[in-house]
């Protein structure tokens, strides 16, 4: 590792952020923050329970009801940009403090602070631009339409992205006028509870962004089933997803859900085949391939097979799995469990495997690396490319028509995002209108894409729309007005 990553760290205390103080969980329990770089526990956090939960979510509720609900729109957006000007001034000390907590390279967490603080300066900006309207009604009426805060919002933050998916969630929710409680995920958390400082600071009225640490199935459980709690915000497996959206449905509240993806790239025989290899291979390297909309399945036309996978091959060959300082690509993952998981994957491909990576002589042992993997041709059935690895294996799957490539794209349960490399422009958009899935790229790949663009999947892949100024829609709910003056 480099001087950017082992640097002494300030590390955020194991309490609770509930009504603008910091508590410890009611039980006194506290969970080891395990680096994945190497091993080694190297802070706690609060093992918060329901009781927590419910602390949290009446300082939500007690802000809405007093400084917070007061606020104008412009007032809220000028907070949200202090904080983003806040952010940026910490940036280099939230990235490493991010680096050490996820395991992600330097430059990604760089990045991930970029990002954040633009989620609060793009929201910040647009909490007084949602106007209502006014509709043509009956002589004598006047009748309106207005967008209001849903109240307490619960958000359930994953571990892969943590700052950008609260950045986005939770900035959102904010520009609205909600009150926030996040539960982030306990493999990675340290960089939210820093930035709920940094919002405290900042002037944010108590409660309206209150963080609670814990287990999933404990503390996450009894913010998603809390009849106090407004509307969701979820990130995370499918399964869990599921839980989330029943205890939203017996609550009669909404929700947002983004449950992962098994995204593919098509390359056409007429693509750019320079420009595609290395847009491919980091959109499964990047962030350890951990990414919901990675993409994981590169299908290629059977003309190119043969020269693009020789591409691709050279370039796997060349990334090693190394501690996460500078020049670092790819990180560890983020747990023991998750190293397992996706080596079993490998251990088990059922396919040929045309390259692979490699890991640095100098990682330490205790860390979670996988050397990253391209294997193909890969039957579309089979559990390589129909299953989320969440890790930097690539499948690579033939195909010799624009209808099969369709089907074989669309064929599995989810829909987040796809690619589409070709020259030719009527099949550009024939196939992105085929393709069944939230985004779509043609010559390029966002892996999700940029803050102003909504995010979100069909099918397994969740659905509502986070990011974008839609994101507003989403954390608001609409009130129509009719007045008879006749």
């Amino acid at each position: 590792m480099d001087r950017a990553s082992t640097l002494p760290l300030t590390l955020p205390r194991p309490l609770n952020l509930i009504g603008g103080d910091w508590h410890p969980a009611v039980s006194g329990r506290e969970m080891a923050m395990i680096s994945p770089i190497d091993g080694v526990r190297f802070a706690a956090i609060a093992e918060s329970g329901p009781e927590d939960v419910n602390a949290a979510i009446a300082a939500a509720r007690a802000a809405l009801d007093g400084q917070w609900g007061r606020l104008t729109a412009a007032e809220r957006g000028r907070l949200m940009l202090r904080l983003a000007l806040r952010i940026e001034a910490e940036a280099e000390a939230l990235a490493r403090l991010e680096t050490r907590d996820n395991g992600k390279p330097i430059a990604q967490s760089r990045a991930d602070m970029a990002a954040l603080a633009r989620y609060f300066e793009y929201y910040g900006g647009a909490a007084d631009k949602l106007h209502g309207e006014v509709i043509p009604f009956l002589n004598g009426h006047d009748a309106k339409t207005l967008r209001e805060p849903h109240g307490v919002t619960g958000h359930i933050i994953p571990w892969n992205y943590s700052v950008q998916i609260f950045g986005r969630s939770v900035g959102a929710a904010l520009a609205m006028g909600n009150a926030t409680v996040t539960k982030p995920a306990e493999d990675a958390c340290l960089t939210i509870l820093r930035i709920g400082e940094l919002a405290t600071e900042t002037g944010f009225p108590p409660g309206a962004i209150n963080i609670v640490t814990g287990r999933g199935e404990v503390a996450g459980r009894a913010l998603s089933e809390h009849p106090g709690v407004d509307f969701i915000s979820f990130t995370g497996s499918p399964a869990v997803g599921q839980a989330i959206q029943i205890a939203a449905t017996r609550n009669h509240i909404p929700c947002t859900l983004e449950l992962g993806g098994k995204s593919p790239q098509i390359v056409f025989d007429d693509a750019d085949l320079d420009a595609a290899a290395p847009v491919i291979v980091n959109a499964i390297v990047q962030n350890g391939g951990q990414t919901c909309s990675a993409g994981s399945r590169v299908l290629i036309q059977r003309g190119i097979w043969a020269r693009l996978t020789a591409m691709l091959a050279q370039r796997f060959c060349a990334v090693v799995a190394e501690p996460s300082g500078e020049g670092a690509v790819l990180g560890p993952l983020i747990s023991a469990r998750q190293k397992a998981r996706v080596e079993a994957y490998i251990d088990a491909a059922g396919a040929p495997l045309i390259a692979q990576g490699g890991v640095a002589a100098d990682a330490p042992p205790g860390g979670f690396y996988v050397a990253p993997a391209l294997f193909g041709p890969v039957d579309p059935a089979s559990p390589l490319a129909q299953e989320e690895i969440f890790g930097p294996v690539l499948a690579a799957i033939p195909f010799d028509t624009e209808a099969e490539a369709i089907a074989i794209a669309n064929g599995t349960e989810y829909g987040l995002v796809a690619g589409i490399w070709t020259r030719d422009g009527d099949r550009q958009a024939r196939v992105a209108r085929a393709m069944r899935c939230g985004q779509v790229y043609i010559n390029a790949y966002g892996a999700g894409g940029g803050i102003e663009l909504p995010f979100g999947g069909v099918r397994k892949s969740g659905h509502g729309r986070e990011k974008g100024f839609v994101a507003l829609y989403e954390f608001s709910r609409l009130k129509t007005i009719v007045h008879r003056f006749g």
